[in-house]
């Protein structure tokens, strides 16, 4: 358990919103700027952290900044991101999924969805 009440904090709320709660790990530095929680996760858990559009980490970061501002502490979140682990996350989703991805939730229709209706 983290001795620090940001950092324990964060990885109480991310450890109920991940399915691998395990795998949850803060590092937390100080420097002149303030401090900065680095939170590891399972790759498998990052959309459940990030959120759709980024809400959910922007959540927490609103949050963290509060209990960091009752110690009049400059608190920022960082979610650690492995070397090409995004890459690796969409080329295993396919091709048909990048397409899917590139018009995001603007309802356009793609080639497949007309070939699938016969049009």
């Amino acid at each position: 358990m983290a001795e620090h009440k940001d950092q324990a904090f964060i990885e109480h709320v991310v450890k109920s919103i991940v399915n691998h709660p395990e795998d949850v790990t803060t590092e937390r530095t100080v420097d002149e700027r303030g401090v900065l929680i680095t939170l590891h996760i399972n790759q498998d858990d990052m959309g459940y952290v990030i959120g759709r559009q980024g809400q959910t980490a922007r959540a927490l970061r609103t949050l963290l900044k509060i209990v960091g501002a009752k110690d009049n502490a400059r608190v920022n979140l960082k979610v650690f991101e492995p070397e090409g682990a995004r890459r690796a996350h969409l080329e295993s989703k396919g091709p048909e999924r990048e397409v899917e991805e590139t018009h995001g939730d603007a309802g356009l229709v793609s080639d497949a969805d007309l070939a699938d209706l016969g049009i």
